[in-house]
């Protein structure tokens, strides 16, 4: 990395959190004992999830003891202009099944703007970070990363896209609007969780849309979409994380992608 960033230190910490928590998480990903129940939404939470949230917990309360916390499992803690956003296992439908699609997201906002984010996905091997005026990066560690851009793909006929369901376009009425637009683009995959945001920022798909998803399963996205280049939006347009639901591009897209799915259009 050669830019620097005033979130450096806090990037640094994420990233030794995530090492303590891949520790972890795989060493209960395929375990005969793992616990699974449901929460009242009826979506699984294994033992993995709520340890790994108190791995990150525990170290921000004493690294980090002035910030608030919000996270999946335990919810919102602390109060102050800096807040940690986490999802200790995103995709854990993916994780009780045996599937290595999944990922914790460590982010942090700083007022309403999200300023650092870290995926870490050690089933996969892979890692991406971010944090504001940086750039986005993959790799083993800092000191051996990988830039990341967006694609250049500019006509909707060439792009890829990747969703992660059918249900909840099915359930929100929207799902003509998404087979339309599934449609218009060159081929469709259904990568799923955070995995569809990775590839975007990567260049490697070129936009992904879900018409549901909750503040912790993207706020770690955002900056390594943005500073790889992209757009992250909601499906009404709005910047950032905070809308309930997502559409990112590699910016060439958007405006398309938006009119086609986009909650304000219709």
């Amino acid at each position: 990395m050669t830019a620097r960033s005033q979130y450096d230190d806090d990037l640094r910490l994420a990233l030794v959190i995530a090492d303590q928590v891949d520790a972890q998480t795989m060493s209960r990903f395929k375990a005969l004992d793992l616990h699974v129940e449901s929460k009242p939404d009826h979506t699984p939470v294994s033992d993995a999830d709520k340890s790994a949230e108190e791995i990150i917990r525990g170290q921000l309360g004493r690294s980090r003891g002035r910030d608030a916390v919000l996270g999946e499992e335990f919810g919102a803690t602390g109060h102050g202009a800096r807040r940690w956003i986490i999802d200790p296992i995103d995709g854990t439908k993916n994780f009780v099944r045996g599937v290595p699609v999944w990922a914790t997201l460590i982010a942090l906002a700083d007022g309403d703007d999200i300023v650092m984010g870290v995926v870490s996905a050690p089933a996969l091997g892979r890692r991406w970070w971010a944090a504001r005026g940086t750039g986005a990066w993959t790799g083993r560690s800092l000191s051996s990363a990988t830039r990341l851009r967006v694609s250049g793909v500019s006509d909707i006929a060439d792009a890829s896209m990747s969703y992660s369901s059918l249900s909840g376009w099915e359930e929100r009425g929207r799902l003509p609007h998404f087979l339309d637009l599934s449609r218009q683009v060159w081929r469709t995959r259904a990568y799923g969780d955070f995995w569809s945001y990775m590839l975007v920022a990567e260049g490697a798909v070129d936009i992904a849309v879900e018409p549901e998803l909750e503040l912790y399963d993207m706020a770690a996205l955002v900056p390594i979409v943005t500073e790889a280049g992209g757009r992250f939006t909601s499906l009404a347009g709005v910047d950032g994380p905070f809308g309930g639901n997502a559409a990112v591009t590699n910016g060439h897209l958007h405006d398309h992608v938006l009119s086609a799915v986009g909650f304000q259009t219709h």
